[in-house]
Order: structure tokens, then sequence, then C-alpha cells
């Protein structure tokens, strides 16, 4: 694997290049290539480095995230600037409480000049896809969204089409108002590889945000019409999943990984009476891809604990559910995976 300094947690906000700077080629290497997505992500949006991650986390896995946070923190920004820099098609669905399933799946068209039907796809056949707060739509819109985030594929009658190769939905949801919103159910959120928690950005990233501002209303700083739109394929994206699958994990960290998915389920006295259900295989398997993703953009060729116990949280967040006892307690899943992690031994 080829050496390049890439730091993609750093907390230095950073602000982006001139517009008269030329488009950046496309990089030759899989691992320059996602560099360079989370160089332009830090350029765009400040103050989120560990969304950012995340995001490139999820790109490298394969599968979906959802973010939660508060209005404001930069979560459609950050996936309309993964989308500019990515080959493939973007799109955006306004989650509201009068969608209909069809207006995320597509529906039949009525064609008078043969009296035939044919299907139209909808929004969800596009490879990048943000669906804005998906927790304001009800329950039917929202399992529309479950077999193609499960089975990369959308069955309207007795036809089934497949979605592209290169498919990622990122939702987000807004945590401080409960009127007007349908919680997910359990079994769609488990179909996230990730949920992120986003939070405020601290002082020196505000004023940074507020001079980004400042310079993209005067026109001072590079829009998306100066980016190259290709600049990252999805040859390189895919190339980039097959180097982490190569990647060493030792035994015994394998074994921490499982035991900590395992104590979920079966946890120590302590901790049994906060926890109604543990992490499902999923979790396990989602565990062990984003642990070898981080490793991979620290630019290892193994897995540590630290990997591990860095992507716990995202990954097992919305996979343990929590017992009334907890609730009333106001103890949440992050507690008892604080907890699991400081109870299972580290090898």
């Amino acid at each position: 694997m080829v050496t390049l300094d890439c730091n993609f947690v750093s907390d230095t906000p950073t602000l982006p290049a001139s517009s008269s700077s030329p488009a950046i080629p496309a990089p030759e290497s899989a691992f320059a290539a996602v560099k360079a997505i989370g160089e332009h992500l830090q350029h765009q949006v400040i103050g989120q480095q560990q969304l950012i991650e995340r995001m490139l986390i999820a790109l490298l896995c394969g599968g979906h995230v959802l973010v939660e946070g508060a209005p404001g923190l930069a979560k459609t920004r950050a996936i309309k600037a993964l989308s500019e820099v990515v080959e493939g098609d973007f799109h955006r669905i306004q989650f509201t409480p009068d969608l209909l399933p069809s207006d995320v799946t597509g529906t039949e068209i009525y064609r008078p000049e043969d009296g035939s039907f044919s299907f139209q796809q909808g929004p969800i056949f596009h490879n990048v896809i943000l669906a804005d707060e998906i927790n304001r739509a009800p329950a039917k819109v929202q399992s529309a969204l479950l077999e193609a985030m499960a089975e990369r594929q959308v069955t309207f009658g007795r036809q089934t089409f497949a979605l592209p190769d290169f498919f990622m939905v990122m939702a987000t949801q807004n945590p401080i108002e409960q009127e007007g919103t349908y919680t997910l159910p359990e079994a769609q959120l488990d179909r996230f590889l990730l949920h992120t928690v986003v939070d405020y950005p601290n002082r020196e990233a505000e004023q940074a945000i507020l001079q980004l501002v400042r310079e993209e209303n005067a026109g001072e700083v590079s829009t998306s019409q100066d980016i190259a739109p290709t600049l990252v394929s999805q040859a390189q994206i895919f190339q980039a999943r097959q180097e982490l699958l190569a990647l060493h994990m030792a035994e015994p960290v394998e074994r921490y990984l499982v035991e900590i998915v395992m104590a979920s389920r079966n946890p120590p006295a302590n901790l049994a009476p906060l926890i109604e259900l543990g992490a499902s295989p999923r979790g396990t398997i989602g565990l062990d891809l984003c642990a070898r993703a981080r490793a991979w953009l620290a630019e290892r060729d193994f897995v540590t604990p630290e990997d591990v116990q860095a992507i716990a949280h995202d990954v097992l967040r919305h996979r343990i559910i929590c017992s009334f006892e907890a609730d009333a307690q106001g103890l949440g899943s992050d507690h008892i995976i604080d907890q699991l992690l400081a109870q299972v031994p580290v090898p």
C-alpha cells in the first residue's frame, strides 16, 4: 500500500482552496482516491471530522449511515460534498408525512398509445441517496427503503429490479422534535451499518465556518461546478473494498470483537437489567468490516483492538435495545457500550 500522510480525524479546521485552483485529476491508487475524498470533505465540512471518517468507513464497507443531530450541523452538506467527487448519480429525498412508498421506489405509468404499463423508476435507483429527515415519514414509506437497503433490489408486483452495484443511503433524523415524527422500527435500523451522532463544532471550527460562509457568499471558494465530476471512479472504490478485506486480523483481536457482541446478549450481572436485546450477527459483521476500514484508512495492514473500540459505538448503538429500567434511569445504549468495553478483557 502506498505511504501517504492521511489523517481523517484531525481537529484542525480546514478552509477550501481558492476557486482559481484547477480540477484535481483522478488518482490512480485506491488509497489515494479515498484520501482525495477525505480532503475534499474536510474542505467542505468544517468541525465534523468524526462524521467525515464515518462516511468514508461506510463508503469502504458498502454500507449505509444514519446520522442523528440537531439542525444546521452540516449533515446534508456532507453527503452532497461526497456525491460531488464520487462517480455516480446523487438524489435527495425529503421525507414528509404525506410521502408515499411509490415516491421512493417508483410506480407504473400507463401508456395510452399501446395500452400498456411500464415501470417508472423512482429516486432510489440512484447511486448515492440522501434520505433527509427519515423519521418524518410514516412506517410504509420507511419500509420502502428496507428491501432496497438490505437486498439491493426493488420489487414491484411480479417484477424485481436490481439497484446499482454502487449504492449508498445516508439518512438523517432530527432528535429534538417528537411531534409529527415516526420512530424507525428496529428491523430497519439494523440495516444501517452505522448510527452516527453529530454534535456542535468547537470554538475554532465555528469561527472557521463563519469565514467559509463569507467566502462562499463572495464567490471566493470553489463550488461544485469547479470540481471534476468523476474525481474518484467506482472501480477505485471497489478496489479499496477488496484491499481492506485482505487486512490481517489476529485471532485474539477477532475473539475480542466477538466477545463484545456476545456480552451484549449475555451481559454481566450489573448490565443485565439494562439490556432488552443484544446485537445481532449483523452487528458482528459490521464491527469486523468497520474496524478493518479504520485500519486501512490509517495505512496499516493489520487491525488492532483500538480500531474495534473506536468504531464500536457507531456500529452497536442502534443494535442494542435498552430495557425499560435503563430508560427510567436515563441510560442509553452508549452507556451500555461504554460498560461493555470496560469489562470485556482486551487482548
